[in-house]
């Protein structure tokens, strides 16, 4: 790839000109990046009409899976979960954020992964899809200091997607944090989240009540969307308001 640059009336290249190139392409990749791209376009010619050509071999990525063993107290767990040397997303995770609130509130939020602006704020959605969430805690007599909220990712990945191969290792570890808290109900935000723990589509969870199963620890569990599709998706807040009355039917019996 030919870049160019600005030359004065020397044919001397202008000091910034280069700076301000190079500036340009790491903000287009890093745009790219957080869209979701990670491969190159091959650029050697080939006849799409043809036989397609075998491509090469390339070494398998492996994800580390979640330990057999993790520990059996939820504060040594929580100082586990933030020493253990790689998370199961295959990535090279950013800060690692701790749950928050009461464990023995009786609710249990679980949350696919931090957002952008959490590492830098030092805590789990600190940012709009935060604020939503306090409404909607506070839409059923709750808030942050009144249930347990963690991320079933404690860091966000790269490109801030969670790749379906690694939602095996992440949901052992969720579910074993679950079992350790020990809710009454647990809410499931997001598709990522449903499948981890659950095994099946957000589409198909939502409406009804499962069961968790850990350790002997049975946890009833509530699927809804994520607060940054309903920031995006605001038709589907009423949806979210059924899903939360779910959550607290019966709660207080």
């Amino acid at each position: 790839m030919t870049v160019s640059s600005t030359f004065d009336s020397n044919g001397q290249m202008v000091a910034g000109a280069a700076i301000n190139e190079a500036s340009s392409a790491l903000s287009a990749l890093a745009w790219w990046r957080d869209a979701g791209f990670d491969t190159a376009i091959d650029e050697a010619p080939r006849h799409w009409l043809g036989e397609a050509a075998p491509m090469p071999a390339t070494p398998q990525q492996i994800h580390a899976p979640a330990p057999q063993a993790m520990p059996a107290t939820l504060a040594a767990f929580a100082d586990w979960l933030a020493a253990i040397p790689e998370l199961p997303d295959g990535s090279l995770p950013g800060r690692r954020l701790a749950a928050e609130g009461d464990p023995a509130s009786g609710v249990m939020i679980l949350i696919d992964m931090p957002e952008a602006a959490d590492a830098d704020a030092g805590r789990l959605l600190a940012d709009e899809s935060g604020r939503l969430l306090d409404r909607m805690l506070a839409a059923i007599g709750r808030d942050r200091a009144s249930v347990y909220l963690a991320a079933l990712c404690a860091a966000r990945p790269i490109g801030g997607q969670l790749g379906a191969d690694a939602l095996p290792g992440l949901g052992r570890i969720a579910t074993h944090h679950v079992a350790l808290a020990a809710p009454r109900r647990l809410l499931l935000m997001g598709q990522a989240v449903s499948r981890a723990l659950l095994g099946i589509e957000l589409a198909r969870a939502r409406g009804r009540l499962h069961s968790v199963n850990h350790d002997g620890v049975t946890v009833e569990a509530v699927t809804t969307f994520a607060p940054r599709f309903l920031l995006q998706n605001p038709a589907r807040k009423a949806d979210a308001w059924r899903d939360l009355r779910l959550l607290i039917g019966g709660f207080e019996s």
